[in-house]
């Protein structure tokens, strides 16, 4: 899911707090109008639940993600993945479409994953993802960051989160024509509390503090948050924010 460091992935506690990444990644596979026998890699595959039905619509699809537990949750889905760093691919013009939803703000060398994205694909290949984009979950981040400032600590985002134009940029200049661009706020609701979500995907900024005073820490930033993204039908609103394209490898058609 993530190249990043300092994030430890938990499929079991991903499917239990972070099924709705997987559920709202539908529209993006609707961008990427597969067909059947096709070639495609799903980049950042996680556990697999989207790359199941890449295969079910008759695709051959291979995952890839740098986190050994969700691989082995994907495999035991039943899909084709590998343990692989976003920043490393090695594949050499072998499918006709790369997808990635909900990873790529995890992979920290954006010129190295477009790259390989564009050396996988064959000439007239597709890109189509979804990611975290400009302004994603910052209440959250600025709540993060209060409460380790309060305790003298300064913890770097593990997260990209680009602006339309600096992301298409990237695209335009590695090779790519960008058919389509969009970035849009996506209040997002969680199946839990805020805590839980903490636990799941800010691990960068929890792991600074000893084991004993992340409860403490946890329980500062979900009351910190509490006025903000607690809805009146008691419902945890993320303030998520979608950066969602579609590109095209220049040099044929797929």
């Amino acid at each position: 899911m993530t190249d990043a460091p300092l994030q430890d992935w938990d499929a079991q506690r991903y499917a239990e707090n972070a099924r709705f990444v997987s559920d709202l990644g539908m529209a993006v596979v609707e961008l990427l109008a597969p067909r059947a026998g096709e070639r495609i890699l799903d980049l950042g595959c996680g556990d697999g639940a989207l790359t199941a039905q890449l295969v079910e619509a008759g695709c051959d699809v291979v995952g890839a993600d740098a986190s050994p537990d969700m691989v082995a949750a994907a495999l035991a889905r039943g899909v084709a993945a590998r343990c692989l760093e976003g920043g490393a691919l090695d594949f050499d013009h072998e499918f006709d479409a790369v997808f990635s939803n909900a990873a790529l703000h995890w992979m920290p060398d954006p010129a190295a994953v477009i790259a390989g994205v564009w050396r996988a694909l064959r000439p007239g290949g597709r890109f189509v993802g979804e990611m975290g984009g400009h302004g994603n979950v910052r209440t959250i981040i600025q709540a993060l960051d209060a409460a380790l400032a309060a305790r003298g600590l300064n913890v770097p985002s593990p997260w990209y989160f680009p602006r339309p134009q600096a992301y298409l940029g990237r695209l335009e200049q590695a090779g790519f024509a960008v058919e389509s661009m969009q970035l849009f706020p996506r209040p997002t609701r969680l199946p839990g509390d805020v805590g839980a979500w903490l636990e799941t995907f800010a691990q960068a900024w929890l792991t600074a503090v000893p084991v004993h005073d992340r409860p403490v820490l946890i329980d500062e930033i979900v009351a910190a948050l509490r006025p903000l993204l607690l809805d009146a039908h008691g419902d945890w609103i993320a303030d998520y924010v979608r950066l969602r394209f579609r590109a095209v490898k220049k040099g044929g058609v797929a």
